[in-house]
């Protein structure tokens, strides 16, 4: 079994004793098969119980990882030791506040994502009784790459617009609202369309295609925003044909 120490900076900060972050290098002797998150899991184990830092699958399916590895958003938990070099770098997710070392302050992603109300609106309520509202195979391949999103907030860490406006709705969020206003079974178009498609929404994605880059579940969330603008677009021009409310 081949072990080679690696030097892994990781980014420290307790903002109730810290004046500002800063990075503190540790000595690990990593296996050739291990990821950053085995490294970091070394670290809070044998070298600093001190450390934060967010998991829990360890199989990419919970998202929980995220984090800059040299400076690119990835999962830990995905990242492969031997594919850096002898020094990695580690940070939090970018774009988001600190909460402690590498665990990031989620709520805004939280209220954005709660915003776009990513559930089924059913065009009618159903019984239990009345049984399942139903979905063909085609009509679930037309949205099932939009589906395999696990909130990670790569993307979000990715995206030069949130980077300098909190106000955008952000990948994740918008892809989700696309996938849910795309669904067959769904009724929500109108209650999404103002968060959707007004300030914040599809319209300030300006298609650099950084999140799509990130996605760890190739979601493609630059495809779904850019198919978003569409249907707004296609909405707009319709509605001045047959305005809402049949007048």
């Amino acid at each position: 079994m081949s072990v080679t120490n690696k030097q892994i900076e990781v980014l420290r900060y307790d903002p109730e004793r810290d004046d500002a972050p800063y990075y503190q290098t540790y000595t690990v002797p990593c296996r050739d098969e291990w990821v950053v998150l085995d490294a970091l899991t070394y670290i809070k184990d044998e070298l600093d119980a001190s450390l934060n830092f967010r998991w829990s699958c360890h199989m990419a399916v919970c998202g929980s990882c995220g984090m800059q590895v040299n400076d690119r958003p990835t999962l830990s938990c995905k990242a492969f030791i031997r594919e850096y070099g002898d020094t990695i770098r580690v940070g939090p997710l970018a774009n988001f506040p600190i909460e402690r070392d590498l665990v990031i302050v989620m709520d805004d992603f939280m209220d954005k994502l709660e915003k776009g109300k990513p559930w089924i609106i059913p065009k009618q309520k159903r019984e239990v009784e009345e049984g399942p509202y139903i979905q063909t195979p085609t009509q679930l391949d037309d949205i099932k790459n939009h589906t395999m999103c696990i909130n990670c907030m790569l993307c979000y860490a990715a995206c030069p617009v949130y980077a300098l406006d909190k106000g955008f709705m952000g990948p994740a969020a918008l892809t989700l609202m696309y996938r849910y206003n795309a669904d067959n079974r769904d009724a929500g178009w109108d209650e999404r369309l103002e968060t959707f498609a007004g300030h914040g929404g599809v319209w300030d994605c300006s298609f650099v295609g950084a999140c799509s880059d990130v996605c760890p579940k190739h979601v493609e969330p630059a495809t779904a925003i850019q198919k978003g603008k569409m249907d707004a677009a296609v909405d707009y021009f319709t509605s001045f044909v047959m305005p809402r409310g049949g007048s």
